[in-house]
């Protein structure tokens, strides 16, 4: 398949790490080539944490600016800040449900107006697909789902040459059983919320 890099952002705690690994055990399925790096920063307190994927024949794990064919965005700020790393064709994929930084709260910093930026994205890159992914998640039953809500939307693009089936059983073999009936869930609601944006354009 032709290679794809993607990027994936979040704040700590957002479950970006187990995004990262149902993708990778998806692609062992669908016998896709698959590489993963991550970077860490305070997630503990909230810091940012990205993952670079590259799906296909990929010789490095980097992702240089201007080379991303996808950005998945757990955070909308996080979207804008990574957005370097997009080209003209690329496809963002961001939920619009903010968490302003700690700076933000105690007045020494300001938080970027989401809406107002929209247009610009969809300027700079080939395709936006925005939608309050935390609600859907909730939704779903568990604002923790929010990872799977993205997935969905990330697969119904079908960017990837991954299927539901693939990821269905990537879910199923990574999540506690707990939890699987509701990220579940929250996958097949994020890949509705994905077609719907997608139909209506």
């Amino acid at each position: 398949m032709e290679t794809r890099r993607l990027i994936i952002v979040a704040v700590g705690g957002q479950g970006n790490l187990l995004a990262s690994r149902v993708l990778g055990e998806a692609a062992l399925l669908a016998g896709i080539p698959a590489h993963m790096s991550e970077i860490h920063g305070m997630a503990q307190r909230g810091g940012v944490v990205e993952s670079a994927l590259l799906f296909g024949a990929a010789k490095s794990t980097v992702i240089s600016d201007g080379e991303a064919d996808i950005l998945v965005g757990f955070e909308p700020s996080e979207t804008l800040r990574a957005l370097n790393k997009c080209h003209a064709e690329s496809v963002v994929i961001t939920n619009l449900f903010p968490l302003p930084p700690f700076t933000v709260s105690i007045g020494r910093g300001t938080y970027p107006d989401i809406e107002a930026s929209l247009p610009l994205i969809k300027k700079k890159v080939g395709k936006l697909i925005a939608f309050d992914a935390s609600r859907l998640a909730k939704r779903a039953g568990s604002l923790m789902s929010l990872n799977m809500v993205l997935l969905g939307a990330l697969i119904q693009t079908g960017m990837l040459g991954i299927t539901t089936d693939h990821i269905t059983t990537a879910i199923k073999t990574t999540t506690k059983k707990a939890f699987l009936d509701v990220n579940l869930s929250a996958f097949r609601l994020g890949f509705d919320a994905s077609r719907q944006q997608t139909d209506g354009k």
